[in-house]
């Protein structure tokens, strides 16, 4: 029996926000979205990281065993803390789906404050509103 190739399989997503740990310079975000990009390629995951200088807002979305794994990586990456799902379920079609993983700054520095009040389907239009929002 062969296994489904990430790309073919049920997709998930996951929204969560997350802080830079404190002591970390913000080159480490450059690191993080390098590595993540080569890593989510292989494992057929797609999304979205927004960064407003401290805190993290990301869309992950992909085969749901792929993405809870990189979650839980995530979780124990001493680089993040208060790691924050909004969102977790079932994904129809990739919102992502040219990124193994976008990558985007934001001027407004309370907007992932926001999102973090947010859950489920809420969350996850603010989010998109943010990463497609005119500067």
């Amino acid at each position: 029996m062969s296994a489904a190739s990430p790309m073919s399989s049920p997709l998930y997503e996951v929204l969560y926000v997350s802080t830079l740990s404190e002591g970390q310079p913000l080159s480490t975000v450059a690191s993080i979205a390098g590595y993540a990009r080569r890593h989510n390629q292989m494992s057929g995951i797609t999304g979205l990281l927004v960064f407003d200088g401290q805190r993290f807002g990301q869309q992950l979305e992909g085969p749901e065993i792929e993405v809870r794994a990189l979650l839980e990586r995530i979780r124990k990456d001493p680089r993040h803390i208060y790691v924050e799902v909004l969102h977790d379920a079932p994904l129809a079609a990739r919102r992502f789906q040219n990124f193994s993983l976008g990558f985007s700054t934001l001027e407004d520095e309370t907007a992932l404050e926001r999102l973090e009040a947010l859950r489920g389907a809420a969350a996850v239009r603010a989010f998109v509103n943010l990463a497609v929002e005119p500067e």
